[in-house]
């Protein structure tokens, strides 16, 4: 383990209220976590692995330097976003002011979609939909168990990490994202709003590339299922992975909303 590992632990701890908070959720003895934190010790293998399953990153990206680090998973800071001289800010400047609030659907949710690289596949991911510095943001964790092992793979997980900024328009829920990790894909999804008092399940479709050496387009529809604001991410990021359609812990209402669609004008709605 490099050096490197107790600034990069403080900037993922920065994306929280405080360190004690961190240990709470970790149950994480305080003076032992501000040891890792000052770099005087390192966590057991144990720890290491609650620690990395908790903030959702790898052990090896924890030895990553710490400006690499901080691109991958995106600085905190206490400033503003300059919008002066920055054409992309600019140009989105109008869309957040046009935008309604989306406090109430600001949480955490599983996602269900059909996976673009194995068809015939359901793909759980996480998604944390939160609000900062007056943007709504989000963040969506992807993990698929590997299907060919090479030469220089140190993990039997494929991992995507996205983020992404979300609008609520016209009464549709528009969230566009990029893959982290690599850089190289953005995806977009348009969910349907509830307007129910208690938020449980939201329909859309999503549009991106699959995973496969062609990166093909692909659509499909999508179902978001409201974990709470607050969950257990250690138990959560366990969950993650490619599920067979008939797998018992994929319910019939999530199969239902993945197939089901009805065609109207020629366009296919939701149902």
């Amino acid at each position: 383990m490099s050096n490197q590992f107790g600034s990069n632990l403080k900037l993922l701890c920065s994306h929280y209220r405080s360190i004690a908070e961190v240990c709470r959720k970790l149950a994480l003895n305080r003076a032992q976590f501000n040891r890792y934190l000052a770099g005087q010790s390192r966590p057991t293998a144990h720890n290491l692995k609650r620690i990395c399953d908790f903030f959702g990153v790898e052990p090896y990206e924890l030895e990553m330097p710490s400006e690499q680090f901080a691109r991958l998973i995106g600085v905190r800071d206490g400033g503003t976003l300059p919008a002066d001289g920055d054409p992309l800010l600019e140009l989105f400047s109008p869309l957040r002011r046009q935008a309604s609030s989306l406090d109430r659907y600001c949480g955490y949710y599983f996602e269900y979609a059909n996976c673009m690289s194995v068809p015939g596949h359901v793909l759980l991911s996480l998604v944390h939909l939160r609000l900062e510095r007056g943007a709504y943001l989000f963040e969506r964790q992807e993990r698929q168990e590997r299907q060919e092992r090479t030469r220089g793979d140190s993990e039997d997980w494929v991992r995507c990490r996205y983020l992404g900024a979300a609008f609520l328009l016209q009464d549709r829920i528009f969230l566009t994202d990029y893959e982290s990790l690599t850089g190289n894909e953005i995806s977009h999804t348009i969910l349907i709003p509830s307007f129910k008092s208690r938020i449980n399940r939201l329909n859309g479709i999503k549009t991106g590339v699959s995973s496969g050496d062609r990166r093909t387009p692909a659509c499909t529809r999508v179902v978001w299922h409201y974990l709470g604001s607050e969950i257990n991410r250690v138990n959560a990021y366990r969950q993650l992975m490619l599920y067979a359609p008939d797998d018992p812990r994929i319910d019939d209402d999530i199969r239902q909303r993945l197939a089901g669609a009805k065609l109207r004008d020629g366009l296919f709605e939701m149902e």
